[in-house]
């Protein structure tokens, strides 16, 4: 659920809380679903990890009057094929490789939005509601509810967002296979003798955004956003005390006509130690374009899951459609 969808967002590094208008917002504030004018479908797959680990996203979202609007969408993050070794050497110590069988792990989200306009002028609300599945082949399951709350409020051209993500804490609870766990106990002598903590807890986080789009007379646009990424707990992130850290993250979107779409964004910014103790600032930048023609629009993002040093970086491509093309 941290790494995101949508090629747009990813080429503007994430920073759309506040901007976010279509099918997508689902995931990045429910409350920009409200800016629909019709039902719209919006899909991503990506490879990361030099393919090893596959990303897909599927999401459709409609309003359902003038002041109200739903969504639905699903994520699947996995690594398929898995080689499950633990049986590979029999009681006698025999190397068997037909013992050698294939598994899948794979992190499944499901959300559900709704999102509404407030009597205060250009202010909207929404939420989303989550389920959480993750499966790691025979040896463990779980489940895991939780909430997010989004906001987003427009003045004199500015707009203002904030995400509250897993504002209730989100909790898994995992149920472990204890035949099968026995079988990783007996694989190396003296490891895995333990079952694993059977809870996992997700920690609310606070997105806080604001954007500008400028018009000019040569029918091209430029958007400006700006988003803070907090979590209370103290990580890495540039600015981190022992209540909050704060990552920020600056995007920006080129658009001509509403037809062609240049992106590029910075964010993810850590203290990093190196091996010397020497410290730097590590950062994370994202490029991206677009095109949209009548109602359909393919985006596509040059991005990764860590720093500019410490990760390969993905092709990211997605799609929006909307339906009102079809009548």
């Amino acid at each position: 659920m941290n790494i995101g969808v949508d090629a747009a967002a990813l080429g503007m590094s994430n920073a759309v809380t506040a901007s976010t208008n279509d099918v997508n917002a689902v995931y990045w504030n429910p409350a920009g679903i409200l800016n629909l004018q019709d039902g719209q479908v919006g899909a991503m797959h990506a490879s990361y990890f030099a393919n090893i680990a596959q990303y897909d996203y599927l999401a459709y979202a409609k309003p359902i009057d003038d002041r109200s609007a739903w969504g639905i969408s699903a994520i699947r993050f996995g690594v398929d094929d898995i080689m499950n070794t633990t049986q590979l050497i029999d009681e006698q110590g025999n190397i068997d490789y037909n013992r050698i069988s294939l598994f899948s792990t794979a992190d499944y989200a499901f959300l559900f939005s709704y999102a509404r306009h407030m009597k205060i002028e250009g202010l909207s609300i929404g939420a989303n509601a989550k389920v959480i599945r993750r499966i790691i082949g025979k040896f463990a399951n779980s489940w895991g509810f939780g909430f997010d709350l989004g906001i987003q409020f427009e003045r004199n051209g500015w707009k203002f967002g904030a995400m509250a993500r897993d504002i209730t804490t989100t909790y898994n609870i995992w149920a472990i296979d204890e035949e099968e766990f026995e079988k990783v106990q007996d694989a190396v002598e003296g490891q895995n003798q333990e079952l694993p903590e059977s809870t996992e807890i997700t920690l609310p986080k606070l997105q806080l955004g604001i954007s500008k789009k400028h018009e000019f007379h040569n029918e091209m646009t430029l958007l400006g956003a700006i988003n803070l990424n907090c979590r209370f707990e103290q990580t890495n992130d540039i600015i981190s005390t022992s209540a909050v850290s704060i990552d920020p993250a600056v995007g920006f979107e080129l658009g001509y006509i509403d037809l062609a779409f240049v992106r590029a964004g910075v964010g993810n910014f850590q203290n990093i130690t190196e091996l010397d103790g020497s410290e730097r600032v590590g950062f994370q930048p994202n490029v991206g374009v677009g095109f949209k023609y009548k109602g359909i629009q393919v985006d596509y993002a040059l991005t990764d899951l860590g720093d500019q040093s410490a990760a390969l970086y993905s092709n990211i491509f997605s799609l929006k459609v909307d339906l009102s093309i079809f009548r």
